[in-house]
């Protein structure tokens, strides 16, 4: 098996496994009991926030909330900070991951306004597009850091630069919208510092870097208030009751310590170097094959390539007989039919076949080139099928 389909979700490493094991077997007190296997509970998990926090640069690990996932982590920063705030806009680009999308359209029944930004042809946002679209009562921005299907790296600095001087030019009493950034592709692939980036949420998750699924977090800025999606026992400093997912957090904070030395090493380059050989293999066996987008920056273990006007679906299907896994756009938009928001955005038509192959750390040269060799000759059994059909 040859397994391209990381940016769905990673295998969890052998470590990660354990530990969760071993944190199942021995924390099962709840943590917030008073007694000693409470306490012990509780510390398992403050060594996890530990481990998440240094991952992410945090000035602390009281800085890191612990979630379901990515999605709940995106929807605690989006929906928890549009409910703090007096402004009833929102900004979001068009390329965002649903989990933001369908918050923000949550937001627009509640009342709010909604504004969209679509991306440039290359796949990234423009700076100035963001800027035009703010108003005086714009509440949230949100901004993905790295696009899911793309690859394509967001100007998030940029961004974050732009609403400060948004702000600074409204004059007294301004405030500068809360920026959202959906960091789940780009953590432990792309070197960030969360403070620095000039964000006031940042949401990651743990089955994106060999860790589990069910468990991910939201880093928030210092002096940053958000309302709880829910309330009840007040656990996570308030922001999220629900008895402790111990076991996942403990596994997500070994998957974000093991994301970070490999991010802090070789390992960025190395995967950008196989991910490059990979298109170039592809755009020379296969004619017309080109990468879906071109001159933006990106995270180096994405990769999106068109392959000819074919249904992607018959595509992927006869690789996954010659054993190679990968998908068309994102897992999420797997079950809609026709191209999804993130190819329309980029002017991708619906015959158009657009795979994404998305590399993990364990990805090898070998493995590159058996996966261009299937897709040669997955093309080769569906091509004549198609083009039969379409002269009947």
């Amino acid at each position: 098996m040859i397994y391209l389909d990381n940016a769905a979700s990673t295998a969890p490493t052998a470590e990660v496994m354990d530990a969760q094991a071993a944190a199942a077997r021995e924390h099962f007190g709840n943590p917030s009991s008073a007694h000693g296997l409470g306490a012990a509970a509780a510390r398992a998990i403050e060594e996890a926030r530990s481990q998440v926090a240094q991952a992410l640069g945090a000035d602390s690990a009281c800085e890191i909330v612990f979630t379901s996932g990515g999605t709940e982590a995106d929807a605690l920063g989006v929906l928890g900070a549009a409910g703090r705030t007096r402004g009833r806009h929102l900004v979001v680009s068009a390329i965002e991951h649903p989990a933001v999308l369908r918050t923000a359209e949550a937001l627009v029944a509640q009342g709010f306004a909604l504004t969209t930004v679509a991306p440039a042809s290359n796949g990234a946002v423009d700076v100035e597009a963001i800027a035009a679209a703010l108003r005086p009562d714009t509440a949230v921005v949100a901004l993905m850091l790295a696009n899911n299907e793309l690859g394509t790296l967001q100007p998030v600095r940029a961004v974050a630069a732009a609403l400060a001087r948004a702000a600074a030019a409204g004059g007294p009493g301004a405030r500068r919208p809360h920026l959202h950034v959906d960091a789940v592709q780009a953590f432990g692939f792309v070197s960030f510092r969360a403070p620095s980036l000039g964000a006031d949420t940042i949401a990651i998750s743990g089955h994106k870097i060999h860790g589990p699924k069910g468990a991910g977090a939201l880093w928030v800025r210092p002096g940053v208030t958000l309302r709880p999606l829910w309330d009840g026992g007040r656990q996570e400093r308030g922001l999220r009751s629900g008895t402790e997912n111990l076991p996942g957090w403990v596994g997500l904070g070994r998957a974000a310590a093991r994301a970070a030395a490999f991010r802090d090493g070789d390992g960025p380059a190395a995967i950008a170097a196989l991910r490059d050989g990979l298109e170039e293999k592809i755009s020379a066996a296969i004619a017309g094959a080109r990468p879906t987008v071109s001159g933006a920056a990106r995270a180096p273990h994405i990769s999106s390539m068109i392959v000819g006007e074919f249904p992607a679906e018959a595509v992927l299907h006869a690789l996954e007989a010659r054993g190679v896994y990968a998908s068309a756009g994102s897992a999420c938009a797997s079950r809609t039919r026709g191209p999804s928001h993130v190819l329309r955005a980029v002017g991708v038509g619906e015959r158009t076949a657009v795979l994404r192959f998305s590399l993990s750390r364990d990805t090898t040269a070998a493995e590159i080139d058996d996966a261009v060799a299937a897709l040669r000759a997955a093309i080769a059994e569906v091509a004549p099928t198609v083009t039969a059909r379409r002269r009947r």
